[in-house]
Parts: structure tokens; C-alpha cells; sequence
């Protein structure tokens, strides 16, 4: 039984629609919690020789100092990533002084870096620009490859709604962020920024694919109704894209439950990312090239 998503397109867009509205309102009341890579702090590794304390016992210890603000993080099994403010020498020695009347600490396996808040502006910018240009790279990628297939839509429009897919499939995560930062503490880090790059590159090859057979069957059938076409190409690529995303999926959930407190937000943002980006591809990304058609039918009707 072939699906009909061109006809119930409208459904998929207003529920789109009010996913984004409600990121953007996260994002607007919550704001953003940056990480020490973009706001400047320090951090300090420190590693248990045996019997490490529980995260909670480490981070106690150390807001019990004055301190301010701390993040305790646990990698692997016996090293912990602590982050605070930025703190002189002789802090860093009160914190690891503090922390050997939770268990013996491993001699020589502590690091300590401070971020400054300069280089964390720089970084943002950095990022900004990264994001705007892989946006136009792609938009002329998928522009060039599809200038065969310029009717009877315009090579651009697949690159466009491509972006918008892709768009979609980021805001969400950081609308999820922006209240998970304000309730449980989630930040936006390097390692969060690297999983929207991924989500990036995931959601355009998984519009691509669908736009890939589009363009095949469009020079199969010259002259077929494009709905038609749309409607044929997502029932031919739905199986393979729900394949393909679960198991990534799999894989991710497993990194989410099992891979640590380091990898946990990580983990989340990508499961978020593809999960959307899966759905945008067929039901956002695609299903536009039939929006824009009708309007563009409209247009010469009248």
C-alpha cells in the first residue's frame, strides 16, 4: 500500500511550525547556559587511585569551599572533570586538598586549564561563521546537482528547502537545551556545537536522498504529475531512511544510557538531531518542492 504525504502535508507543516515556535520561545525566556568554553573558567581533572566517591560527594565538597558555581563531570571510571569559575593557584590546591578526604587521588593524573572569555567570543564567532558557510555550500551543492532536473521545479528550490529542513532539525535541539539548561543544568559546549555540525551533515544527506530519487524518476516519467512523483519517491526511500536512523539511533541511545556523565548531553543532542532530521527529510524538506509546485501552478494559471 503506497502512503499519500503530499495530502496530509499540512499536518506535518503546523506541527513543525509549533515545535520551532516553542524552541524559540525556550530560547527567548530560558537563554542559552553557555559552558566555560565560550564564558571563561577553569577546569580540573583529577583521578582516584580506587573506590571513587560518587559525583555528587565531589561536587559537595567543593561548594563547601566558597567556591561558587561547580560542574562535576565523571569520565570513565575513577577520573572526574571538574569546572567552576576561574580560580587562582592556591584554590586549585584547597579543591585537591579537599577532595583527598574522599579517597587517595592518583599522583600526576590531575590536569588544570583556564579558559578565558576572550578566546570564547572568538570561538562563538568562529562557530557562527562555520554554520552560515557550510549553509550556502550546501545550497549550491544541491543547486549544481540538481540543474538536470530544473522542471518542474527550479534547482534552487531543492537546495533551499533543504536548509529549511536542516534548520528545523537545530532548532530543536537548542530549544531542548535552552530548558534543560534551565532545569537540570545542561550547557552548551564544544562537544554540543560538534553533535549540531553532525546533525548538519546527517539531515542534508538524508533530504539528498530523497531529492536523489526524485530526480530519477522525474527523468523516468517526463511529464508526470509532480505530486505523483513526490508521493512515489518517499514511499520508494522510507524504508531505508527509518533503517538507516534507527540503528544510528541504537547506537546513540546505548552512549546515552551506558557512556558515562561526559557523553550523556552529547549523546542527547545528536539523538534530538537525527530523530528530527529523519522526519524533516521526508516530511518537511520534500514535501515543500510539492508546496512551492502548486503555488508555482497557481501562479500561471492565473
Amino acid at each position: 500500500m503506497k502512503l499519500q504525504f503530499v495530502r496530509y502535508r499540512k499536518i506535518f507543516y503546523i506541527f513543525s511550525i509549533c515545535l520551532v515556535v516553542l524552541s524559540f520561545a525556550a530560547i527567548w525566556f530560558f537563554g542559552l547556559k553557555w559552558g566555560i568554553d565560550f564564558t571563561g573558567g577553569s577546569v580540573l581533572t583529577v583521578k582516584y587511585q580506587d573506590n571513587p566517591p560518587a559525583s555528587i560527594d565531589v561536587q559537595e565538597k567543593i561548594v563547601s569551599l566558597g567556591i561558587g558555581a561547580v560542574e562535576v563531570q565523571k569520565s570513565g571510571t575513577n577520573d572526574f572533570i571538574i569546572k567552576t569559575k576561574e580560580i587562582t593557584e592556591s584554590q586549585r590546591q584547597e579543591i585537591l586538598n579537599s577532595l583527598k578526604s574522599l579517597g587517595s587521588l592518583q599522583d600526576g593524573a590531575s590536569s588544570f586549564e583556564s579558559i578565558s572569555p576572550v578566546v570564547g567570543n572568538e570561538l562563538q564567532g568562529r562557530i557562527k561563521f562555520v554554520a552560515v558557510l557550510s549553509v550556502l555550500i550546501i545550497l549550491i551543492y544541491i543547486a549544481l546537482s540538481f540543474r538536470k532536473v530544473s522542471r518542474p521545479v527550479p534547482s534552487y528550490v531543492y537546495g533551499f528547502t533543504g536548509v529549511v529542513a536542516l534548520l528545523h532539525d537545530v532548532m530543536i535541539p537548542i530549544g531542548v537545551f535552552a530548558v534543560l539548561g534551565k532545569y537540570v543544568g545542561a550547557e552548551i559546549t564544544i562537544p554540543f556545537i560538534t553533535a549540531m555540525l553532525t546533525v548538519f551533515g546527517y539531515s542534508i544527506n538524508d533530504s539528498v536522498v530523497v531529492f536523489d530519487r526524485i530526480r530519477e524518476n522525474l527523468l523516468k516519467s517526463k511529464g508526470a504529475n509532480f505530486d505523483v512523483v513526490v508521493d512515489q519517491s518517499l514511499n520508494q526511500t522510507l524504508a531505508r531512511s527509518f533503517n538507516t536512523s534507527f540503528t544510528v539511533l541504537l547506537c546513540l541511545f546505548a552512549v546515552f544510557f551506558f557512556g558515562g556523565e561526559s557523553l550523556r548531553f552529547f549523546s542527547l543532542a545528536l539523538i534530538i538531531g537525527i530523530g528530527f532530521g529523519t522526519y524533516s527529510s521526508i516530511f518537511i524538506a520534500t514535501l515543500l518542492l510539492s508546496t512551492f509546485w502548486k503555488k508555482q501552478q497557481k501562479r500561471y494559471v492565473k
